[in-house]
């Protein structure tokens, strides 16, 4: 399969990696940024581009991997008869935003993304939609040739796993800081709680959470 990433930050590396390392060919990257465009394509060992109007319009995928807040300027911005399917990678944007493509999906990851930390993607479950069953059907094999776990839900079902990941992320890592923050007040070290941080999370993964909440 030929990909054209249009992105060049987190969520466009490790896709682009996950991508290359499954057998699809990377033909381009794009980035208003050219010095962005260019580290990852160096790195993916393709084309680089910072015009859409340079963008090869014979693909077979094309990945929108950027910010939520500019999702809309750029799909307003592409060529509108791209034949190949048409993705985004966000929890919290409708598959509607792509209803001027034919062709057109979304593969999310519930995952915080670091251009510079591994992910195991073997154990992270993609979340798979198409507009079309075909294209449903299609995006859940890319996906699961490197994320065995992917499954398939709606823009609704996702939205609600996004707002999950939120909350056991961001909202527990500000917990954290604040905890830091206390026990720094009162010249004490964070290390002092990992081991019941860790206690914790390893409880819920096989325990339902209020099953496990004590004090």
């Amino acid at each position: 399969m030929n990909i054209v990433i249009l992105g060049s930050g987190n969520a466009a590396t490790h896709f682009g990696q996950q991508f290359q390392k499954t057998g699809h060919h990377i033909v381009q990257i794009y980035s208003k940024t050219k010095a962005n465009a260019d580290a990852l394509a160096f790195a993916l060992h393709c084309a680089a581009i910072d015009q859409l109007s340079e963008l090869d319009l014979h693909a077979d995928l094309y990945l929108i991997a950027v910010t939520d807040q500019a999702i809309v300027s750029l799909v307003e911005a592409l060529p509108k008869d791209i034949k190949g399917v048409v993705i985004h990678c966000s929890g919290a944007t409708d598959l509607s935003v792509l209803a001027v493509f034919k062709n057109a999906g979304v593969i999310y990851p519930p995952q915080s993304l670091s251009k510079n930390k591994a992910v195991d993607f073997s154990t992270v479950p993609l979340c798979v939609e198409g507009n079309t069953d075909e294209n449903s059907a299609e995006l859940l094999q890319v996906a699961q040739t490197f994320a065995p776990r992917s499954i398939y839900c709606n823009s609704q079902q996702r939205l609600a796993i996004h707002l999950a990941s939120v909350m056991v992320n961001n909202f527990t890592n500000i917990l954290y800081q604040m905890a830091y923050e206390l026990l720094a007040e009162n010249d004490l070290s964070f290390d002092l709680i990992k081991p019941v941080i860790l206690e914790t999370a390893e409880k819920v993964q096989n325990h339902i959470p209020i099953t496990v909440q004590t004090g």
